[in-house]
């Protein structure tokens, strides 16, 4: 693995070389989506200049050339998050779809009075689906509270399990909050206590740091291609594979059918299955070199350290700024930092810092449960990858001491 340099890292993102209004741009957004290397973008011209066609059943070299490297995708994808199997793998959409494909694949099996435990810190992607189930089955949904450094109430969570329980879903990672569950712990807790399904979001995760599926006990994990340095408009949900071949499909057309006559369909197993029509063929290449990309050229583990050291210097340099307040202090948390400030709305504080080509995120950020659990509207938000340095936190820190000019 070669050795981790920043100036390198930097150069292998194109889009951190622009200027936004005769400013140098900084990219402190990556919690909604991150930038990519060129690694990516070459691996997808490539494709659509040399390689691009149809895949399945195609008899001419492209095709079949096409299929393999879509199917050779899977396994790197499936090697790189630990699944146990590749055809557990399944390409969506993103983390929003995977969801909505679980929900709607446990439509079948739950029944009224059955319950549901979830948090206060789940994104929309991961509350809305229960909800509408929930309405449309009579579930009943309870939610842990979260504590004041942006933690799930461990006991309060537990106290929600009963034998009624029938799914624990949680995120990996707070997209607003930057916090770390346990959620290796949550999931035997879970199994153990009312031998519930588990559905853990990951799109906050997977970026962050190697996951190792087959180490979480989980029976889903689902999270998003774009905020893994890979294409949008891909996404990835694991599932046990006995589980998943159990639901019905979710969408329904070419290439998941087994049989097709006047008198009826049957479908095939998993993953193609899910994967109905022509899937996002380029997106699952280009993901699986964005993988290729963190594996080969930078290293998991060095980023994650990159990272965690930048985290460190911005929120010492945050604190300093008098009437700042970071929400979410826990002490295992990835590179996002949500903060107010007494004397600015964050719809003000991100327009300001545009003017100084800083890029960040300001709003409840889907998260709007735990923005009331907190009372307050919303927050800004500097959401960081191993591309950031010193200098970009810098560039927010002068930013912000405009807005309190501004603000007085």
């Amino acid at each position: 693995m070669p050795e981790f340099n920043i100036d390198k890292i930097r150069a292998a993102f194109p889009i951190l070389s622009r200027e936004i209004g005769n400013k140098p741009l900084v990219y402190l957004d990556s919690g909604a989506t991150a930038q990519k290397p060129k690694a990516v973008i070459d691996r997808l011209t490539h494709f659509y200049e040399f390689e691009n066609a149809n895949i399945h059943r195609g008899v001419h070299y492209l095709s079949m050339n096409a299929t393999t490297e879509y199917d050779e995708a899977r396994e790197t994808i499936a090697k790189a998050i630990g699944a146990p199997k590749v055809e557990e793998v399944i390409f969506t959409r993103g983390a929003t779809e995977s969801v909505n494909l679980v929900s709607n694949g446990l439509s079948e099996t739950l029944v009224e009075g059955d319950e549901i435990v979830l948090t206060l810190m789940e994104h929309h992607a991961n509350f809305v689906p229960w909800q509408i189930l929930a309405e449309k089955k009579g579930l009943t949904l309870k939610f842990a509270n979260v504590t004041d450094t942006g933690e799930i109430d461990m006991e309060h969570w537990k106290s929600l399990f009963s034998s009624k329980t029938k799914l624990a879903t949680f995120t990996h990672v707070s997209n607003a909050l930057g916090t770390i569950n346990p959620v290796k712990e949550m999931t035997a807790f879970a199994k153990d206590k009312s031998d519930a399904l588990v559905l853990i979001d990951g799109a906050q995760a997977v970026p962050h740091g190697k996951v190792n599926i087959s180490d979480l006990g989980c029976d889903f994990y689902v999270f998003s291609g774009h905020k893994v340095f890979g294409p949008d408009g891909i996404g990835i949900l694991w599932g046990r594979g006995e589980l998943l071949n159990a639901f019905q499909p979710f969408q329904s057309g070419g290439d998941m059918i087994e049989h097709v006559s006047v008198s009826g369909t049957t479908f095939r197993q998993i993953p193609e299955r899910f994967e109905a029509g022509t899937p996002n063929i380029s997106g699952a290449i280009g993901l699986a070199a964005a993988f290729d990309y963190m594996e080969n050229e930078v290293g998991w583990e060095a980023a994650e350290a990159h990272e965690q050291s930048i985290l460190k210097y911005a929120t010492e340099r945050l604190s300093e700024i008098e009437g700042l307040h970071i929400r979410g202090t826990a002490p295992d948390k990835v590179g996002v930092i949500s903060f107010t400030m007494d004397s600015a709305h964050p719809h003000d504080i991100g327009t300001i810092l545009d003017t100084c080509g800083v890029a960040i995120r300001a709003g409840h950020h889907c998260a709007q449960p735990l923005m009331e659990h907190y009372k307050i509207a919303g927050t800004a938000r500097a959401s960081l990858a191993f591309y950031n340095n010193r200098e970009d936190i810098d560039a927010l820190i002068t930013g912000l001491e405009k807005v309190q000019r501004f603000f007085g």
